[in-house]
């Protein structure tokens, strides 16, 4: 059975909702397809540490204020699910889900979306799925050959499953820091590598700041103007409580990346080595767009071009949600909501 609908919006985590708030504004037929179970999108499967980087108010998706926690200034991942949550209930969102997406495709002048719960034939389509599901690993040698546990930042919850062992983290970014940080005021064992020196942003910074300094730098350049730094001219770790105090009790001390794994740890290039049984990878993501692979919209370098977050390639088809690239902060919750408002006032001119 093939269903029909204005908007096909592939994704119901905060850049999905935050696009159907504003495609419920312009009033238009749209449905919003997501492949998990349940609301809250990545936000259910963060460490359990996790907290967000700005206040509640500072966090917030389009139209509704995300309420305080109570007794906490920056909100845990399980709020943020809550929050998002009544998000979809409070707008009554068309969620379908679990629906996952498998492919886009060109049919005619509309869209083809096939999915494991049938296809949807859409005139535009918003895809808004994220980076969560789709963790890098570097190509370190010697991967292959290490003997005890390796697993990605998606895959680590708490300190509690490596009590009384070695552990390495990979990774100088806000990942990185903070797994090492709730590792260390743990008491477990850690080393922590990154791949150059790490670079703490000022401690009264937060995502207040980084949101401003991510839209700032956009601003400049659609204006023509030299861009400033914007976040990344800050630093890269944002210094959270948890991250502050293992630094100032001296238990944060990054390291140079060593050269290769060995059957059981890590040798450096000056040939020294250290044991570990457990090594996290926190190194990133990339975006996860497999889905549009048939539409064959990848340039050279495997990114799709875009302009504001239409490609390029099919002015059908938004990207949302993704990063800079696809409008400024616009993986943050507080960062999604203006290119949302900017993709849903393009599609409606298109429709």
């Amino acid at each position: 059975m093939t269903h029909t609908a204005d908007v096909v919006v592939i994704g119901g985590g905060q850049a999905g909702l935050a696009a159907g708030y504003h495609l419920r504004r312009r009033k238009l037929d749209f449905v919003i397809l997501d492949a998990l179970d349940d609301p809250g999108g990545a936000w259910q499967h963060t460490w359990d540490s996790l907290r967000l980087f700005s206040p509640a108010a500072f966090s917030s998706l389009p139209g509704r204020l995300m309420p305080a926690q109570s007794g906490h200034e920056y909100p845990d991942a399980g709020h943020v699910v809550d929050y998002l949550a009544d998000y979809e209930q409070r707008y009554d969102l068309p969620l379908r889900r679990p629906v996952r997406v498998d492919a886009v495709k060109t049919e005619g002048e509309r869209l083809r979306v096939e999915s494991d719960a049938g296809a949807w034939s859409a005139r535009a389509v918003i895809s808004a799925t994220g980076t969560w599901w789709r963790p890098f690993l570097p190509a370190i040698p010697g991967r292959e050959v290490f003997t005890g546990r390796q697993l990605h930042t998606v895959g680590y919850r708490s300190p509690a499953e490596f009590a009384g062992q070695r552990v390495i983290v990979v990774g100088g970014g806000n990942s990185g820091a903070q797994i090492a940080a709730d590792l260390a005021l743990a008491g477990v064992e850690l080393t922590w590598v990154t791949q150059r020196p790490a670079r703490f942003l000022a401690d009264d910074i937060d995502g207040r700041a980084l949101f401003d300094a991510a839209t700032a730098r956009r601003r400049a350049l659609d204006q023509g103007k030299t861009g400033t730094g914007g976040v990344a001219s800050l630093g890269d770790i944002v210094a959270v409580p948890p991250v502050r105090a293992a630094r100032e009790a001296g238990l944060l001390k990054a390291q140079s990346m060593f050269r290769r794994l060995t059957t059981d740890g890590v040798e450096w290039a000056d040939g020294t080595r250290a044991l570990a049984d457990a090594v996290i990878w926190c190194t990133g993501f990339r975006p996860a767009l497999s889905h549009l692979a048939p539409l064959g919209l990848r340039g050279t370098r495997g990114r799709i071009a875009t302009e504001g977050t239409r490609a390029v390639g099919n002015p059908r088809v938004h990207l949302l949600g993704y990063g800079d690239w696809t409008g400024p902060a616009s993986a943050t919750l507080i960062g999604v909501g203006r290119p949302a408002r900017e993709a849903a006032a393009e599609i409606a001119g298109l429709l």
